[in-house]
């Protein structure tokens, strides 16, 4: 890897807009005020960085299942998946990373399967470390099926600055482990439910890397039980 690739990240696509409007903004600003302009540059490099894409490595072991945004772990509970994916009324293990305005915002796929349903919900914009994020903010949540017929549910959260969540994929799609999915603008976070009987390999505040931290192993001596 080159020096520059440490600190210059490719930037998705759905970032170029509010980078250029922000351009334009900084050399309004240094044609106002010098002070002014240099704290407009800033925010610019600031909205390209929230923006960036950086390749990850989705580990090669089948029966994995990778954290699907960065950020911090911020809850490990029970609970039913979002009743507007028609999975079974039946509490399984979710797990919720954090994102804050710093981390990056592009979401992956957990696990490799066929997209069954995605279901956009309108809703509040609650601090999304909170608990109830989970069911009063705004949020798009994606059922994916695995080979072996058994789903995982993957939810994007809107928190308290986040307005968009965007989903780039469609019922029927088949996604590989750690493949992109979709994007949430400004701070927000992912809820991953289990299957039945998977139990995560991670703790409360442990750091995740979207498309590469582990989270649980499907194929465990709990989860084949």
């Amino acid at each position: 890897m080159r020096m520059r690739d440490t600190f210059i990240k490719p930037m998705h696509p759905e970032g170029r807009r509010f980078v250029a409007i922000f351009g334009v903004m900084t050399v309004a600003a240094f044609l106002l005020n010098e002070y002014l302009g240099w704290v407009f540059l800033g925010l610019t490099i600031w909205v390209y960085y929230f923006f960036r894409d950086p390749e990850r490595v989705t580990p090669a072991r089948p029966g994995l299942v990778v954290s699907p945004a960065d950020g911090i772990v911020s809850l490990i509970e029970p609970a039913v998946p979002p009743a507007e994916l028609g999975m079974p009324d039946v509490p399984l293990t979710r797990v919720s990373v954090f994102m804050s305005v710093f981390n990056c915002h592009v979401n992956r796929a957990p696990v490799a399967g066929e997209v069954m349903a995605i279901a956009y919900r309108p809703g509040k914009f609650f601090n999304a470390s909170l608990d109830k994020a989970s069911v009063d903010n705004e949020r798009n949540s994606v059922r994916l099926r695995m080979e072996d017929g058994r789903e995982v549910a993957v939810v994007q959260i809107a928190g308290l600055v986040a307005r968009r969540i965007v989903c780039f994929t469609k019922v029927g799609d088949r996604l590989a482990t750690g493949e992109r999915f979709g994007l949430i603008r400004f701070g927000s976070r992912l809820d991953v439910y289990l299957p039945e009987g998977v139990a995560p390999m991670v703790a409360i505040g442990q750091t995740m890397v979207a498309g590469e931290s582990v989270i649980a192993e499907l194929t465990s001596p709990a989860a084949r039980e």
